[in-house]
């Protein structure tokens, strides 16, 4: 198969009141600890929107080893970053994994069930963690359509309720990887230091 990464990374930090892109972040930025991360895991292409605070963070990037697209309408949510990088991914590609750019530590075992989930054909999936679902995200190319028509923030999570994709839930025996939104939140990740496998 060809899985094409899509990280999302083109938020306004509304909540957090500066870029959280360029949050110092074990050595390096927030940002481009979680790229780092994503680009372990070998997958056959990496695509990162950016947005918001957008030339500080291009400028903050070394685009080694993935492709940056420009999310022209950001404030508009995640979603039209989605609808921005879909003209990006390669033809080859079977779908893509979706991952979110404020969440650092994404876990080999995560991007290997749900690549396996792929593989046997899924539509859909997402990572069943303890505490609940989350992040990242397997949508294979049947449903880039669908995604092409998102509006709004969280409308990713319609397309996975709407009923007509068959999702599979791929149990993760750990806890959801922190996502950073507000300082409190960045706070815990340093603290936590840690990585999952």
């Amino acid at each position: 198969m060809f899985v094409t990464a899509l990280i999302l990374a083109a938020g306004s930090s509304r909540r957090l009141g500066e870029p959280k892109q360029l949050l110092p972040y074990r050595g390096t930025t927030l940002l481009n600890a979680t790229i780092e991360q994503v680009l372990s895991f070998g997958l056959d292409q990496v695509l990162v929107t950016v947005g918001g605070a957008g030339t500080e963070v291009r400028d903050s990037l070394e685009p080694d080893g993935f492709e940056i697209v420009e999310s022209v309408h950001h404030t508009d949510g995640c979603s039209s970053s989605i609808v921005s990088a879909l003209s990006a991914v390669d033809e080859r590609a079977d779908g893509l994994l979706l991952f979110l750019g404020d969440q650092p530590n994404p876990s080999q075992t995560a991007v290997s069930q749900l690549s396996h989930a792929a593989a046997r054909g899924a539509e859909a999936a997402v990572c069943s963690y303890r505490d609940g679902v989350g992040h990242p995200f397997w949508f294979s190319r049947a449903a880039f359509a669908d995604l092409g028509q998102l509006h709004g923030d969280k409308a990713v999570w319609k397309v996975i309720e709407s009923g007509r994709w068959t999702v599979e839930h791929v149990p993760i025996d750990a806890e959801t990887p922190l996502d950073v939104d507000t300082r409190e939140d960045y706070e815990r990740l340093l603290a936590d230091g840690c990585t999952d496998d």
